[in-house]
């Protein structure tokens, strides 16, 4: 399996009939690279090492099924057209709030079958979905979609980015914005930034700062796109959502510590499902 950084084939290699795309590859690297830390907090918590398999196969798999709908849903007017066209994933067309917003409620009703804190839960997988998003950006690129307006060579040579990156991002005779490359760098620092902190958070506000600061950096990123899906002629609907879940994070994060003052991460220990006394010193 060879890799032509000068042009990137989307597809990676071929079973028959089988084409296996770039996209799909490292999506999937970036699942099990998320995995694999966040198991890694179950045991800085106490958690049983297999607390996450049931909460994370539900969620994926649901997920990718409400990350379909809401792409049609907002498409409507073509699939409506084109019904057959639905099902066929492999021509493209997730959107990754529909997949955030499916992904969690799954996750809260497993948390409630499972009698888990679905807060503690999400402090733990938090730094694993932001990692996980930054790296499956770079399927959007190998996809060569998802990018921004017209750029010039020029400018993309002022990034001081790599050269594949500038080479792959002339497509059919323009240059444009590296947006995947943005969003990528964003996920990755918010990683980083929450991976440090949450220790000195309280439960559940490891969660909510991931909203908060993916959602302001999918605004602005969302702004250069060429590609949104709209909600009317002049809203994005990603920029709508993302400033509806910045709202709801910051009243969330004022609410439960002054309603709840809910235990710092580091010394909560196994919580279960909440109630009004779960959280509560």
């Amino acid at each position: 399996m060879m890799l032509n950084l000068n042009y990137i084939d989307p597809t990676a290699f071929n079973l028959g009939p089988l084409s296996i795309k770039w996209y799909g590859i490292i999506i999937a690297v970036g699942i099990l690279i998320g995995y694999f830390i966040a198991q890694e907090s179950l045991k800085y918590v106490g958690l049983h090492q297999d607390t996450l398999i049931d909460v994370i196969f539900y969620s994926a798999i649901f997920g990718f099924l409400v990350a379909r709908i809401y792409f049609v849903i907002f498409q409507w007017p073509y699939y409506m057209e084109n019904p057959a066209e639905i099902p066929k994933i492999w021509h493209g067309g997730i959107a990754i709030h529909g997949g955030l917003i499916g992904g969690f409620i799954t996750g809260i009703i497993v948390c409630k079958i499972k009698n888990l804190n679905p807060f503690q839960i999400g402090d733990i997988v938090a730094p694993s979905i932001i990692l996980a998003q930054g790296i499956g950006r770079w399927g959007n690129f190998m996809n060569h979609e998802a990018h921004g307006g017209p750029v010039s060579r020029t400018f993309l040579e002022q990034l001081h980015i790599p050269e594949f990156i500038i080479r792959n991002m002339y497509i059919e005779g323009v240059y444009y914005h590296p947006t995947f490359l943005y969003e990528s760098i964003w996920d990755v620092l918010g990683f980083i930034i929450l991976m440090t902190i949450r220790k000195h958070l309280r439960v559940g506000e490891t969660f909510i700062l991931y909203l908060i600061w993916y959602s302001i950096g999918r605004f602005f990123v969302e702004g250069l796109r060429t590609d949104s899906l709209m909600l009317t002629s002049h809203i994005r609907v990603a920029q709508f959502v993302s400033v509806v879940l910045i709202i709801v994070g910051l009243i969330l994060f004022v609410y439960r510590r002054l309603k709840y003052n809910p235990p710092i991460y580091k010394e909560a220990g196994p919580l279960s499902w909440p109630n009004n006394k779960v959280n509560a010193k």
